[in-house]
This record gives C-alpha cells, sequence and structure tokens, in this order.
C-alpha cells in the first residue's frame, strides 16, 4: 500500500522516502510551527522512526505537496500533523485531494487534524 493513483494517470499520493527528504523539508518549512531548521530535522526524523508516524507526498508531475499523519491505535483514527502545499499551486485543490486520498487509503480510520492543521481540515470536510 505505497500509493494511491488517481484516474488521472501519474497524479498520486506516495508514502515518503529518505530521497525525498529536501523536497520534503522544504514543502514542512511553509508551516508556521516548522520555520527553524532543527526543528524541521526533527520533524523528518519522527516520521522516519516513529512506527506511528507516517509522511505522504503529493505528486502530480512534481511533488508539491506534503501530508503528514499520526496513527492512534486506541481510537483507529489519523490525526493530520502537517498539511502543506508549495505556494505556486495552492488554491488548486491539492490539499482537499490530499486529504481525499488519506481517506480513500484508510477508510476504517476517523480523519482528524491538530491544532495546526485545524483551519483548513474544518474547511475541508466535504473531502
Amino acid at each position: 500500500m505505497g500509493f494511491i493513483q488517481f484516474n488521472e494517470g501519474s497524479i498520486m499520493l506516495i508514502r515518503y522516502k529518505k530521497t525525498f527528504e529536501k523536497i520534503a523539508m522544504g514543502l514542512l518549512s511553509f508551516m508556521p510551527t516548522e520555520k527553524d531548521l532543527k526543528k524541521l530535522q526533527l520533524t523528518i526524523k519522527e516520521y522516519e522512526t516513529e512506527e506511528d508516524h507516517q509522511l505522504f507526498l503529493w505528486k502530480e508531475e512534481d511533488i508539491i505537496g506534503l501530508i503528514g499523519v499520526q496513527m492512534d491505535k486506541m481510537d483507529s483514527s489519523l490525526e493530520i500533523q502537517h498539511i502543506s502545499v508549495n505556494p505556486s499551486h495552492r488554491y488548486q485543490g491539492v490539499g482537499k485531494k490530499m486529504v481525499k486520498s488519506l481517506k480513500e487509503m484508510y477508510p476504517d480510520k476517523h480523519i482528524k487534524a491538530n491544532i495546526n492543521t485545524a483551519p483548513f481540515i474544518e474547511k475541508c470536510d466535504h473531502c
């Protein structure tokens, strides 16, 4: 279960790999809480090492978005920790597509937001 592919061909949500580290750090740096380089490195390390943390990248022609989740086994939910879209691709529905793909990838999980992602996710309830 490495990716979800849409009918549009090569548009997909792909699982983070170490080879995407610089791209992922660049996208994460757009999050207000991830401006500091040391904080960014810690966040990436968390996604690489913590079993309950998953990071996904949104690929169209290039990687233009990122969504990171923490899995809660107690209540079978996914909490969206990070969501970011390259500024030149914003307001085109990329964030909503990432949330929708996540819901399709994990149909048995309840998707919820944390304090940092709530403002976007609340707008995205119909994804």
